[in-house]
């Protein structure tokens, strides 16, 4: 049986087992409709309220400012279709970066058809976001600034203390796609002036299909999903209380700071291993400012698909970008956005791990690429181009 190491987990994780087991009594014996009011809805209720504690605590949150929802998309989209409409009296202007998941991008995109105003910002070359360009662009019309808190593709964390702290100085409600972030590093939404924060359970090992919205209490906002008044009438829809209960179990899991450090050895060590091979650089930062689990590369001369499909025969998964992109020939608006070429961008890999991720699957993971890296650059006509150039002009070629 050929051997399986799965670096796709900014995707989406396995299940973790403990998840699963705690989730398993809500199918078929505490099945109730949380607003029911006989026992088995008092005790889905009471599996769901316990849910929403933890998970709140996890934040610095009180439990009421928690909604679930269906995952991170849905969150997205509520936060800014929510603020937008509750606030298009005040102001119709939105600020986000040149970075966000499609969702945030779309939502804005509609937004825009809508009649709002959209500021996208830009970022440097390790994906940062511009502060004085987010500053100078607050206007008296501004209702919510939204700014993705570690990057899907690249891992970039932005300094939310500091961009929360802008956002204070001007009065305007600050949201953030935490999807990534979550439980990988600090996400304190006190400390950090957060208003909203959306977050989901499948990026650490919970269950797909379930997410929360963080709404601070003072935030005017609407309802974007009518239903029969669940979650204090801000989403409607009957809980899904087996994946409320796997999402809080799954927080509760990951939560230990040694699974950080651990994935934040592997990382590196993934980092150190495949930049080592010829032509291949690192794309986002390096350190505690990217993500514990994320590494992207390009690959000169090698096409990034190419190659994911020769891991693949190697049994290594990985990815070219976003999961929910990848099926698409556009390419990465992100890597565009760090001004990365469009050769850069059509070689890059992003590989990620997950705290199940033994240091034995990244050396092979490191072997079977640098293999595979050299088999393609032998057919490349990229690579041969440049081997030309450099017989002809020297090594400065």
């Amino acid at each position: 049986m050929q051997r399986s190491v799965y670096l796709d987990n900014a995707a989406t994780t396995m299940v973790d087992p403990e998840v699963i087991k705690a989730m398993e009594p809500y199918f078929d014996r505490h099945y109730g409709n949380p607003s029911s009011i006989h026992q088995l809805g008092r005790e889905a209720r009471e599996a769901t309220e316990a849910s929403r504690d933890r998970i709140a605590a996890s934040i610095n949150s009180r439990a009421d400012e928690i909604v679930f929802t269906s995952g991170g998309t849905e969150g997205n989209n509520l936060a800014l279709k929510g603020v937008a409409f509750a606030n298009r009296k005040k102001g119709k202007h939105i600020i986000t970066t040149k970075i966000e998941h499609k969702c945030i991008l779309n939502s804005c995109e509609w937004l825009e058809s809508e009649g709002f105003k959209i500021t996208y910002l830009d970022v440097n070359r390790e994906g940062f976001v511009d502060l004085e360009q987010l500053e100078n662009n607050i206007t008296k019309e501004t209702v919510l600034v939204s700014i993705i808190h570690g990057q899907n593709e690249i891992g970039t964390i932005q300094d939310l203390q500091t961009i929360g702290k802008i956002c204070k100085e001007h009065d305007v409600w600050l949201h953030t796609d935490a999807c990534q972030s979550y439980t990988k590093t600090e996400l304190d939404v006190k400390k950090y002036n957060i208003a909203l924060a959306t977050l989901n359970a499948h990026k650490l090992h919970g269950p797909k299909g379930v997410g929360a919205l963080y709404i601070r209490e003072d935030v005017e906002f609407v309802p974007w999903q009518h239903g029969g008044g669940q979650e204090s009438k801000r989403r409607g829809g009957t809980e899904n209380v087996p994946g409320i209960v796997g999402f809080a179990k799954a927080v509760e899991l990951a939560s230990n700071k040694r699974h950080i450090e651990r994935m934040t050895k592997m990382r590196d060590k993934l980092i150190e291993g495949i930049t080592k091979i010829e032509d291949v650089s690192l794309n986002g930062p390096r350190g505690s400012r990217r993500l514990c689990n994320n590494a992207n590369f390009s690959f000169f001369g090698v096409e990034g698909e190419g190659l994911g499909m020769a891991l693949e025969q190697e049994g290594v998964l990985t990815s070219t970008g976003s999961a929910c992109s990848s099926r698409s020939l556009e390419k990465s608006h992100v890597l565009k956005a760090i001004g990365l070429s469009d050769a850069e961008i059509n070689s890059s890999t992003r590989m990620s791990i997950s705290r199940f991720t033994t240091e034995e699957e990244i050396d092979y993971a490191i072997e079977k690429t640098e293999y595979a890296v050299k088999k393609l650059r032998a057919i490349s006509p990229i690579k041969k181009a440049k081997e030309v150039l450099k017989n002809v002009f020297g090594k400065s070629a």
